[in-house]
């Protein structure tokens, strides 16, 4: 049974790649400084799997406080690394926290690994890398522009590390690049979901909140993009379709079948959707009328942007599986659950 030590575990997807790391037979060891997650996500993940998974309480960037997790924990047999601030528009408030968090740590990861001689490594990037592309669907072949926001250039830099990194002559370590898309919905046993700290920064637990009362309304940024509805499109990935997606990483990794240092792949649905159809597809999955108004453009965003998904199906064989009505539903059933 490998070891997986996955640094940012009790996030959101965090902790729906533990649980499926351990429905897959593997051994899944929690890093994560609670700085945007909480600690009742280690209760829900215990209470899927019917056992505690092991969780070390630190900063991916301390390089010392990760060495003795490794020493602590002894053959790990690769990392998924998702810690790191996320928030397009928080990004552009805080820019240098993002740099310093986001950067920083993956270079201190790397080090210690290197160290520690674990040659695995997939690593959480996004589809902000791409900017504003000229064409849709993006493929991983479409060319990185300048990113809208720090946090997508936080994402440009960590990948150009990791690419540069492995073309130093003592690199061990083979790395997965995985875009994501933009995750939503909640497990289906509504014990784990995504738990933003103070206002939520993405659309589905805004809708979620508003729909319970908890917020008086919705805001829509923008209806004037150049879009079918006016309203950005996404591409909306189920969360445990995306944690899915992460098993069969890691397992290449471990099989030895990527074909080379650094692979890069984009895990979405193929499909975009308005923010518009989102709503409406909410208010039909979970019976709820949602009170919504059309506000400004928000600083950072890109007007469209979803995947082209072939080469994953191909290389990997992966592909989603949940639709967004079903994704939505879900959503709605763990903010029920929230309420209670």
């Amino acid at each position: 049974m490998s070891k997986i030590l996955v640094t940012g575990g009790a996030g959101y997807i965090g902790s729906h790649t533990v649980v499926e790391l351990a429905q897959a037979g593997y051994e899944p060891i929690i890093i994560d400084n609670f700085s945007n997650s909480q600690e009742s996500a280690l209760a829900g993940i215990q209470a899927i799997l019917g056992r505690e998974v092991p969780c070390h309480r630190i900063d991916c960037g301390d390089a010392e406080a990760l060495r003795q997790v490794f020493k602590a924990e002894g053959n790990i047999a690769g990392v998924i690394h998702f810690a790191a601030f996320k928030a397009v528009g928080e990004s552009v408030q805080k820019p240098l926290a993002y740099f310093h968090n986001n950067v920083g740590s993956l270079i201190t990861l790397l080090q210690v690994m290197q160290e520690k001689k674990v040659e695995n490594l997939v690593f959480s990037s996004s589809c902000t890398v791409y900017g504003v592309p000229d064409h849709l669907p993006v493929t991983e072949a479409t060319p990185t522009k300048p990113a809208s926001s720090p946090y997508g250039r936080t994402k440009q830099m960590c990948e150009d590390i990791v690419h540069d990194a492995a073309g130093a002559p003592d690199n061990k370590v083979h790395t997965i690049l995985l875009r994501y898309f933009n995750p939503i919905g909640a497990h289906a046993s509504a014990k784990i979901g995504e738990l933003p700290l103070g206002v939520p920064n993405n659309l589905v637990p805004f809708i979620t909140q508003t729909a319970a009362g908890l917020r008086e309304k919705l805001t829509i940024f923008g209806n004037d993009y150049d879009t079918p509805d006016g309203t950005n499109v996404r591409d909306y990935i189920h969360v445990v379709d995306l944690a899915k997606a992460h098993i069969v990483a890691v397992q290449r990794l471990l099989d030895r079948k990527a074909s080379d240092a650094v692979e890069t792949f984009n895990v979405g649905t193929g499909h975009g959707n308005t923010v518009l159809e989102v709503v409406k597809t909410f208010e039909q999955a979970s019976g709820q009328k949602l009170n919504y108004v059309i506000g400004p453009r928000r600083p950072g965003d890109v007007p469209a942007i979803y995947a082209d998904a072939t080469k994953s199906a191909e290389v990997l064989d992966f592909k989603t599986t949940t639709s967004l009505f079903d994704s939505l539903a879900s959503a709605w059933k763990w903010q029920e659950t929230l309420g209670k």
